[in-house]
């Protein structure tokens, strides 16, 4: 789980519970309930607790290989020849050492009655194996659909039918003051509830790429992550996220990732494995941040308001750039909607897909302009991002044998042992290269090679920078497009 520690600067730890408070009658309508009562929140934790499940993560123990600094003394006793030989390699050796196993837990809200179920990235993130446990404490083994590291979300699934999905409401509705319950598994205390209002909405802490967190005074601790924050009609309004804190432990606030965003990566993830990431083209800050550095610096500006998004920087090619905008306008609304902060201007962009469009209100000198523009995803286009797999290169791997690393003098790498017709093949490479790095990243197995490829596909420049040898000793190095236009 997340933690912010002094004033909001962003470590991992918790996230947690969700509140909600209601009072309904048998007919699941809400009393009105006299000004200055207490309010019931039964009903909504009845409604919201068999939704809420607990993660247990697993990541085994596994070898790997690290460089250490060479003790002198210790190697030569060791091996008194290992200087001479180069063992040493210039201060370092390479030593195999054992990882030990790691366990934590989270929560998970269940999002549909066949098993779909909506939890933090963090939560699951390297995870070997994922235990899933309901309210009613039967246990499940859990699988991995989709995960989104930019926005902390991620989407797992257990094989079942029938279970209590929760329902989920829109949280473009909830309002400030509003009572909210979280609900979780905190401290190893399973189906726990706390509850709070809503302090705050369209936060943003700097912890994640894309953020515009509904901030709760709900007491959320470590197991918290992944958990519901619910109205006071049971209805998921976001998914518990971070906590803030100096401590480590609850001190105040907690934040939660709106369903406005998580029903759209959850789509995402469910249709192409991967959120299509709509973008404006710009960076900008809040306008008050903005003046307040000029007037540290002792400037005078004056924009003509003091709300919406200062544009520090256009990107060529983007959204922005054709709707006119420039470096120093100030977008102040987004489809009619105004937006006086980027976490506001962040959550209505979520919402979208390259190739929607968006109409930004913004301020030229001072002067109101409206302008509709097609978003662009990463790569500058329109089009669906895929991740790709091994099969788009056309080409069959192995890992190195130790007589390979011997002869070669290599320690690692990934043979070529077969070429098809793809795009390793169009690039120039032929049977018999062993890779070693990609993108700057080793590559010993075929899942590193996997996954190397994967993130290459969804990033704004998808190409494999691939370095390695032939047989022969000879070194070589070639970029392979992973994109038919590329």
């Amino acid at each position: 789980m997340k933690k912010i520690v002094n004033y909001l600067t962003m470590a991992v730890c918790l996230i947690a519970m969700a509140f909600s408070v209601a009072a309904f009658s048998k007919a699941d309508a809400a009393p009105a309930v006299p000004a200055g009562q207490p309010v019931d929140l039964t009903y909504a934790a009845e409604k919201a607790l068999p939704s809420v499940v607990h993660i247990k993560y697993v990541q085994n123990s596994k070898i790997k290989t690290v460089d250490v600094q060479s003790d002198p003394f210790s190697d030569f006793f060791s091996d008194p020849f290992g200087g001479f030989f180069g063992r040493g390699n210039g201060g370092t050796q390479k030593r195999q050492v054992q990882t030990p196993k790691r366990t934590a837990t989270g929560s998970g809200v269940i999002i549909s009655s066949d098993g779909y179920i909506v939890t933090n990235n963090h939560v699951v993130d390297g995870a070997d194996e994922l235990t899933v446990t309901l309210n009613d404490n039967k246990e499940y083994s859990a699988r991995i659909i989709g995960a989104d590291k930019t926005t902390d979300l991620a989407l797992i699934k257990i094989n079942d039918k029938n279970l209590p999905a929760i329902t989920i409401a829109n949280s473009d509705n909830i309002k400030i003051g509003e009572w909210v319950l979280a609900v979780g598994n905190p401290l190893g205390l399973n189906n726990t509830v706390t509850a709070g209002i809503v302090s705050a909405k369209a936060r943003s802490l700097g912890a994640n790429g894309v953020e515009s967190f509904i901030q709760t005074d709900a007491a959320i601790n470590a197991g918290n992550s992944g958990g519901a924050l619910v109205n006071t009609r049971g209805e998921l309004v976001g998914i518990n996220a971070m906590l803030y804190s100096q401590t480590g432990s609850y001190s105040g606030y907690g934040f939660a990732i709106p369903t406005a965003i998580m029903n759209k990566v959850v789509d995402d993830l469910k249709k192409y494995g991967t959120v299509q990431r709509a973008l404006i083209g710009i960076q900008g800050s809040d306008v008050k941040d903005y003046v307040d550095s000029q007037k540290d610096e002792g400037k005078d500006i004056d924009l003509g308001t003091m709300e919406g998004i200062y544009v520090n920087k256009v990107s060529d090619d983007g959204a922005a750039a054709e709707a006119g905008i420039k470096e120093g306008d100030v977008i102040v609304a987004a489809d009619g909607q105004k937006v006086t902060r980027m976490a506001e201007l962040q959550e209505v962009i979520a919402k979208k897909r390259p190739g929607d469009k968006i109409t930004l209100t913004y301020l030229h000198n001072k002067k109101k302009s409206t302008q509709t523009v097609t978003l662009k995803n990463e790569q500058g286009s329109t089009k669906v991002v895929k991740n790709m797999d091994l099969d788009v290169l056309g080409a069959n791997f192995r890992e190195i044998t130790k007589a390979q690393k011997e002869q070669y003098n290599i320690s690692y790498g990934l043979e070529v042992i077969k070429v098809n017709n793809g795009r390793l093949k169009d690039a120039g490479i032929s049977k018999g290269f062993i890779i070693q790095r990609v993108n700057d990243q080793v590559i010993k197995t075929i899942d590193d090679m996997q996954k190397v490829v994967k993130d290459a596909s969804t990033s704004k420049d998808p190409v494999l920078y691939i370095q390695g040898i032939y047989p022969t000793g000879r070194k070589a190095y070639f970029a392979v497009a992973l994109n038919e236009d590329n």
